[in-house]
């Protein structure tokens, strides 16, 4: 029997792949956020309920399609973006003040930390510090 080999995995970088993971966890609560604008009926009169749910979703949408594009700097500051939307939606259920702040702290931390990481694996392997996550 022939043995098929699997195609080779484009190598990730740490801030790559912390960032992604922290995105994809973050769009099920925006998702949740969305529902429960929709539930306490807090939009500004003359806007149906239904849609926080809209927003809820396409924000989530919006984050799972940047866990794509976080190999590149522009889908890291994306991210960040996004962080902001999150915490402006406060204004409308002060608890998404809070979800902001924590995604927006553990998103800090994932690109703060696994771009020091990229740089000190490639420092390791020989390549330039400079060039990580397809700068």
């Amino acid at each position: 029997m022939e043995r098929v080999s699997a195609r080779a995995r484009r190598a990730r970088g740490a801030e790559e792949s912390l960032a992604q993971v922290v995105l994809g966890f973050e769009s099920i609560i925006v998702f949740l956020g969305g529902l429960a604008v929709y539930g306490l009926n807090v939009l500004p009169a003359g806007i149906p309920s239904w849609w926080g749910i809209v927003g809820g979703s396409v924000l989530a949408a919006l984050l799972i399609l940047t866990t794509g594009l976080t190999r590149s700097r522009v889908g890291i500051l994306l991210g960040w973006l996004w962080q902001l939307v999150v915490v402006l939606g406060g204004l409308l259920v002060p608890a998404l003040v809070l979800v902001g702040v924590i995604f927006g702290g553990m998103y800090a931390y994932a690109t703060i930390k696994g771009r020091a990481l990229d740089r000190r694996n490639a420092v390791r392997a020989g390549a330039s510090p400079h060039v990580t996550n397809g700068d």
